[in-house]
């Protein structure tokens, strides 16, 4: 008979909690109870734990066996749990040390054979770990350098079951060649030189990047809205090192992590097809709540073509987290928040056979038709775009040019330029963004000249402008202004915002 501790975490979307794992060997027939709300890969841990015990070279009891997982009232899910409950195990049966100190969290799924996989929010859990004063955690090899991203907190990486039971026996790590993550700083196989022509579509590229405002590109197709689309992710600053550590910690729970070099401070591009649901959008599932493609683009660029092709209620599922930089997921088994501060950007054709052009291109679509096609994109949707450009094709003469237009280099400078300026001028608030600033203040602290002020209060008037028009007109004006080097927004910008706004007949 024997009683055993280990500690492992469980993760409620980006939220850690401490786990305590006890094992209970007592005289009865034999049999495993596995306590706790446990899921179905959770509950299926019997046969993989004790599977890898006696492929290991260790012993299964054949006694009664309780496992419990405490917070009971909590769900638990996922696979993590293998490890602590296999190293539970064989300190109850006295094969190892029953350790109290240093306090260590386990974390890690078996094979069959001992061996240990990778598992999902290692850098979440590590974070949660070292919140609640763990001393050091043990992970799967595949997890070392997504663990060591978290400072103050000794990492253990095993590749097996008889690796981690010879260490907790002698304190001695086995060694194998770990190749060190990569360089944070960003790099981007995409350049805005690549693009020709299209210099109002540039420039309203970065005016979006300056005040993280929402862009709409509109034009037939081959004129370059994905390029320009693709290429924002290489204008944008750095990212912070918080910035870093939560788009990562998203990642590693949504299981993207290849998609993107580790502890990388390039803004996230997504790119979901016009044919993803809402779930894959916002996030969900009937098992763990997964981060969608909102969350998983945080602190970056959300992109989707082919705008009025998605389902409807895909895109207007969108308008929450727009206005909240956060997506609250509620499911039976409870309710998980992820972040979602994102840079949106749509893209469409001007009418179903994607002809129509300013210059006179042969379009056969009825006026009737094309307001069809645009109407698929609700109102309330457009009334959170920030920018909207029809994008022209280019010229001949733009084609032929072998002069190449400014790299994103260049671009970001001035970007990063203007960002300060906001900064500076944001020291002390809770936002660092001009696409962030509360309504309350725009017209007050934040306002216009009056002669700029006056022109928005006119098309307010005129029913040409919602109050939120009027709130994203004066943003996107404060970024005209730090771009121009303004210390305040005066007509001229507000009168360019107030274009980009309302750049599309189409929609008027």
């Amino acid at each position: 008979m024997g009683l055993a501790l280990t500690s492992t975490v469980s993760l409620t979307g980006l939220i850690g909690n401490l786990i305590d794992v006890e094992v209970d060997i007592s005289e009865g027939l034999p049999g495993f109870t596995l306590l706790g709300l446990p899921d179905a890969a959770l509950s299926e841990s019997k046969e993989r734990v004790r599977a890898a015990i006696t492929n290991s070279g260790e012993s299964w009891s054949n006694r009664k066996v309780t496992v419990s997982l405490s917070p009971a009232w909590l769900p638990k899910s996922g696979s993590s749990f293998d490890l602590p409950i296999a190293i539970a195990l064989l300190m109850a049966q006295g094969f190892l040390p029953n350790l109290i100190e240093p306090k260590t969290v386990f974390l890690g799924e078996l094979s069959l054979d001992g061996s240990l996989r990778a598992v999902r929010g290692v850098l979440p859990a590590v974070l949660a770990a070292a919140k609640f004063g763990a001393d050091r955690v043990m992970v799967p090899a595949a997890n070392y350098l997504e663990a060591k991203c978290v400072p103050g907190i000794e990492v253990i990486a095993v590749t097996n079951l008889r690796d981690a039971t010879s260490f907790l026996r002698t304190g001695v790590q086995e060694d194998f060649l770990i190749e060190s993550y990569s360089d944070p700083t960003p790099k981007s196989q995409l350049d805005l030189c690549d693009v020709a022509g299209q210099r109002v579509a540039r420039n309203a590229l970065e005016i979006a990047a300056i005040g993280g405002h929402h862009l709409f590109f509109i034009g037939p197709p081959g004129t370059g809205k994905t390029m320009l689309a693709e290429r924002i992710p290489s204008i944008l600053p750095p990212l912070s090192l918080s910035a870093i550590l939560e788009v990562t910690a998203i990642h590693s729970v949504a299981g993207t992590l290849a998609q993107r070099d580790l502890l990388s401070a390039l803004p996230p591009f997504v790119a979901p097809h016009h044919t993803t649901t809402s779930v894959a959008m916002i996030g969900g599932g009937s098992g763990a709540i997964k981060p969608g493609a909102t969350s998983i683009a945080h602190e970056g660029v959300l992109f989707i073509d082919e705008a009025p092709e998605c389902a409807r209620g895909v895109l207007d599922s969108l308008r929450q987290p727009l206005e909240s930089g956060s997506v609250t997921i509620s499911r039976a088994i409870g309710s998980v928040t992820y972040p979602a501060k994102f840079l949106l950007v749509l893209a469409a054709n001007p009418c179903p056979c994607g002809r129509f052009s300013g210059r006179g291109r042969g379009c056969t679509c009825s006026q009737q038709s094309i307001r069809r096609y645009l109407q698929r994109l609700s109102g309330p949707l457009l009334d959170r775009i920030d920018i909207r450009v029809f994008v022209e094709p280019p010229s001949r003469a733009e084609m032929a040019s072998e002069e190449l237009g400014e790299s994103s280099e260049v671009v970001r400078e001035r970007v990063t330029l203007a960002r300060q300026v906001a900064a500076l001028r944001f020291s002390g608030e809770a936002w660092d963004l001009n696409s962030q600033i509360p309504p309350g203040h725009l017209r007050k602290r934040y306002c216009a000249t009056k002669s700029a002020m006056n022109f928005l209060h006119m098309e307010l008037d005129k029913e040409r402008l919602s109050a939120r028009g009027f709130h994203k007109v004066l943003r996107v004006a404060w970024s005209l202004a730090d771009s121009r080097g303004h210390v305040i927004p005066d007509e001229s910008d507000v009168i360019t915002a107030y274009q980009f706004r309302e750049g599309m007949e189409l929609f008027q």
